[in-house]
């Protein structure tokens, strides 16, 4: 196992970055979430941490970790052709226009405000290297790569806060009640530290997704009459 040490900086910048407060507007996007609400497929605690085990395991949260994983690696050896494929790759896998747009709203709202207040020569690079569109996890990961916060311990906080911004969306709509909203994060905890060592060890070749609900979902929302979020 591989032991690694973060500095205080380090901590206080991902902890900074993946906090609900930091303004890149996650809390405008629930994933399909909402539509899976209003269609019965979540109707409870029970039932949303069955659907989010399954976007951590086969979906876009292991898809995500992996992206920000790879990204964080290529930034690291300062590997320009590897990371130019997998931007482009990452903004191009959204399976749906909305996650899409998601992703990629994010993914520029994260690199304007830490470009902004946290510059660092990575992060100048990288725009230097790519003024396409940039996902969520790419982004990130430049940027936790850029200010040396460790692998590891950024890839596991990462999926972490995907997991808590999906359970924040089923607290809204279900609705849960905050206590029990932390019963649910808690009982996601093995399946969101096994996503993100398995996102630790792929490559680009283990991208792939069998959550194909969630992608309808995503569809679907689109068209929905009533709307709270974004996606």
């Amino acid at each position: 196992m591989t032991t690694e040490t973060m500095t205080p900086e380090a901590l206080y910048r991902l902890a900074t970055w993946l906090s609900p407060a930091y303004p890149v507007g996650a809390f405008s996007y629930s994933s399909g979430i909402e539509w899976a609400v209003e269609a019965g497929d979540i109707i409870d605690a029970q039932t949303l941490r069955h659907w989010l085990e399954a976007m951590l395991a086969d979906g876009p949260g292991m898809n995500d970790g992996i992206f920000f994983s790879r990204s964080h690696r290529a930034t690291t050896n300062a590997d320009e052709v590897a990371l130019r494929e997998i931007v482009e790759l990452a903004a191009a896998f959204a399976p749906t226009r909305e996650r899409h747009l998601e992703t990629t709203n994010l993914g520029r709202a994260f690199m304007d405000v830490t470009n902004a207040a946290w510059p660092c020569p990575a992060l100048t690079k990288f725009r230097e290297l790519w003024s396409g569109a940039v996902a969520y996890p790419v982004a990130v990961g430049v940027a936790c790569a850029g200010h040396d916060i460790p692998l590891t311990s950024a890839t596991h906080a990462f999926v972490a806060a995907l997991t808590t911004n999906w359970i924040s969306a089923g607290v809204r709509l279900i609705p849960l009640g905050h206590t029990e909203s932390q019963r649910l994060l808690h009982a996601l905890e093995p399946a969101v530290a096994k996503t993100a060592q398995r996102a630790l060890a792929a490559t680009l070749d283990d991208l792939g997704s069998a959550t194909f609900r969630a992608d309808i979902a995503n569809a679907m929302h689109e068209v929905q009459y009533t709307r709270l979020f974004r996606t």
